[in-house]
């Protein structure tokens, strides 16, 4: 259940981008924020490889997270989307939800704990990580929403 959830939400998120073009997504934000469609597109990509693929895991960064400046712009992955554009956003969110279904594929079950600590506390659970990443993306899938009803307004 908590399975279908999450890929509803994963749905929702790469729906945000149907019928948009890269100015639209990537280049203008809503007049109270700097967030754009295709920067919550990348910030969920790189939150979906930082929890299954390095938390879980324990493999190192990808790219493009692994070369990215974060120590210049602690918010890159969101900034990122002005000069990525819409398909690039799409494909890095698409690659990174595959391989964390590969990577939960590789668990026993939902109690399997992570390899890396997290929070400085010891490491999360399989179960944790789909519930904290419903919630991630329930939340920028709002905020997706929100964006797109300023666009094409």
């Amino acid at each position: 259940m908590v399975e279908a959830f999450y890929e509803g939400y994963r749905g929702r998120v790469l729906a945000s981008l149907d019928g948009l073009d890269d100015e639209a997504a990537g280049r203008r934000a809503l007049r109270a924020t700097d967030l754009t469609v295709a920067g919550v597109v990348v910030h969920l990509a790189r939150v979906e490889d930082l929890w299954f693929s390095e938390k879980f895991l324990g493999q190192p960064p990808c790219e493009p997270w692994a070369s990215a400046p974060y120590h210049d712009d602690r918010d890159w992955d969101f900034h990122a989307g002005a000069t990525f554009g819409l398909e690039r956003a799409r494909q890095l969110y698409t690659d990174a939800c595959a391989r964390s279904r590969l990577a939960a594929a590789t668990a026993a079950d939902l109690d399997t704990s992570a390899q890396v600590s997290s929070f400085g506390v010891g490491p999360v659970t399989l179960r944790w990580i789909y519930l904290h990443m419903l919630e991630e993306t329930a939340c920028h899938a709002g905020h997706l929403d929100l964006l797109r009803d300023e666009l094409t307004r």
